[in-house]
This record gives C-alpha cells, sequence and structure tokens, in this order.
C-alpha cells in the first residue's frame, strides 16, 4: 500500500538536506513532494514552490493542497497531486509540520508514516548558530520548542538521529522505508555519498 512519509524535525534538523539526498538517489516507487510556501525561492535551503500570498490564498480556495498551515508569518502547504501520486502507487515523502501532525493522521490515516528527524540539544544549537539566521534569544526559544515536541509525538511515530553524518541518516531512512515494503531501491554500484554532510 502506498504511504504518506511524513517527515518531522525542528529547523535545523536537517530534513532539507534529507529531503535533497533522497531525491538524487531516485528510489523505485518512491516520490519526494515540494512544498509550497509564500516566500522567495531563494531564501532558505529548501527546494519549494514561492508563492505570493495573494497566490496561495487563491489556491486554497480552489482546494488545490492536500494540506496546509501557517508558522512564524509564513504560509504552507502540500499540493492535492501528492494524493494523485499515492493513487498510481507510489509513496510520498512530504517535509510535514510537527504542529499539524494530527491533520495529517486526519487526512490520511494508517496510510501516514510518521518520521521525526531527531537532533541533540547541543548539535541543534550549534546548527543554528552557525547559519546565523536566529538572535541568541531565538535559538533558546527553538530549543524549547523542540524539546517540548519531542515528548508530545504518537507511538507509532519513527525516529532517525541526525546528530553525525547525513549519509549516515539517509541509510537509515533508506532501511526504515523497505522494512516498511513501500518502495525499492536498485543495488548501489557506489556507496552512498552526500553532496553535503552538516545537515543543515
Amino acid at each position: 500500500m502506498a504511504k504518506l512519509v511524513y517527515v518531522m524535525g525542528a529547523s535545523g534538523s536537517g530534513k532539507d538536506s534529507l529531503l535533497d539526498a533522497l531525491r538524487n538517489i531516485t528510489p523505485l516507487g518512491l516520490l519526494v513532494a515540494h512544498r509550497y510556501i509564500t516566500r522567495p525561492a531563494h531564501a532558505g535551503a529548501e527546494n519549494h514552490i514561492a508563492l505570493s500570498l495573494d497566490e496561495f490564498q487563491q489556491r486554497k480556495a480552489h482546494r488545490l493542497f492536500a494540506l496546509d498551515w501557517q508558522a512564524h508569518q509564513t504560509h504552507y502547504a502540500l499540493g492535492v497531486e501528492i494524493d494523485l501520486w499515492m493513487q498510481r502507487g507510489f509513496t510520498v515523502v512530504v517535509n510535514g509540520s510537527r504542529a499539524h501532525l494530527a491533520e495529517a493522521v486526519a487526512r490520511y490515516g494508517a496510510a501516514l508514516l510518521p518520521v521525526y528527524l531527531h537532533v541533540s540539544g547541543e548539535v541543534l544549537a550549534e546548527r543554528l548558530a552557525l547559519r546565523g539566521r536566529e538572535t541568541p534569544l531565538e535559538i533558546q526559544q527553538r530549543l524549547q520548542r523542540a524539546a517540548e515536541y519531542q515528548h508530545g509525538l504518537p507511538a507509532e511515530c519513527r525516529r532517525l538521529n541526525n546528530d553525525g553524518r547525513l549519509q549516515d541518516t539517509l541509510a537509515d531512512l533508506l532501511t526504515l522505508l523497505t522494512e516498511q515494503a513501500v518502495c525499492t531501491f536498485p543495488p548501489p554500484e557506489h556507496p552512498i555519498v552526500c553532496a553535503q554532510d552538516n545537515a543543515l
């Protein structure tokens, strides 16, 4: 059965890097969805579809989003095309919101596979400081929210540790997806090598 793999994690946990690495190995039967976001395409590391607020609201009004949410004055959405992909038998991997997991569960039920990308507080603080987007106070607030969300995750949520090398986290994700029998992977001719291993 096709699954929606709902990857969550604190800002700075490495979700964008992990999903980019997954795209690069083109697993069979699996697609990684882009998000629609009301921020410029060149802002941040995520490979997303940039929309103006008016464009976003128009698409939402016409029910072109499967899931949508707002955080930090920014609107995010996953297009309704992911439902079509799943109907065609593909497992779809998405960059999800921890705060809106309940909405995803309500829509997809047993087809949803929640995955949490865990990073220790020390490593997360270091990564947030290195990217230079937040003040020290904002970093502390993000660390507190990350700790709170980890304690509120459902029991069926799978956890991946991303304190170390990105290629190790990718290998763990591939193992999880293979165990779930949601996709297959061609035998690699060479070891997995990720373009970046800082998991920012």
